[in-house]
């Protein structure tokens, strides 16, 4: 792995861990064991080098959830997959943690990746549930956006439960209960 990606790897790690405000050049240069140099020389600054950690992070988790929700099986079954799949629950989402994050939320350009990483969630779990629809495995009326959103919006919660508690069973349980609604269908 090349500096440019240790560099990215460091503030990736450290957004998700203590946010932009509490990840400082030199915390991302000592974690990646880089120089100063090497990190100027690669990003102009904190803001460039935060935007591409942002963009990995998007990138993995849009892959992990897209592989996810494209094995075989009904669109119930993919998204209780999708849901259950093993998670470092206490350290909430990578890319939530970052809505919550004042400084990424007031600075459209670090904002965009966020925003638009959990639209594409969104969209793809609106897709798996329009599959379900058009199968007859979920009612023809059911507004699929809706759900997707709600969906989301429950792992989001889930985690910030979890985080509260110092334990994942809050997770766990929001988990069971969107799929019990989700059954309910």
């Amino acid at each position: 792995m090349g500096t440019r990606d240790q560099l990215v790897d460091s503030a990736r790690a450290l957004l998700w861990e203590r946010g932009y405000v509490g990840t400082s050049p030199k915390a991302i240069q000592q974690r990646a064991g880089a120089g100063q140099g090497s990190m100027y020389h690669h990003f102009a600054g904190k803001k460039d080098l935060a935007l591409a950690a942002v963009r990995r992070s998007a990138e993995e988790l849009l892959a992990a959830a897209d592989a996810q929700l494209s094995t075989p099986g009904t669109a119930v079954e993919r998204i209780t997959a999708y849901l259950r799949r093993e998670r470092e629950v206490l350290k909430g989402c990578p890319i939530g943690r970052l809505s919550q994050d004042p400084d990424i939320v007031a600075d459209p350009e670090l904002r965009t990746p966020v925003d638009e990483t959990l639209t594409r969630v969104r969209a793809r779990l609106a897709e798996v549930l329009d599959e379900g629809r058009a199968a007859g495995e979920l009612p023809a009326g059911l507004d699929t956006a809706a759900l997707a959103t709600t969906i989301v919006a429950v792992l989001q919660g889930g985690y910030v439960l979890a985080r509260a508690a110092n334990s994942p069973e809050p997770f766990d349980q929001a988990v069971s209960g969107v799929l019990a609604l989700l059954a309910a269908h």
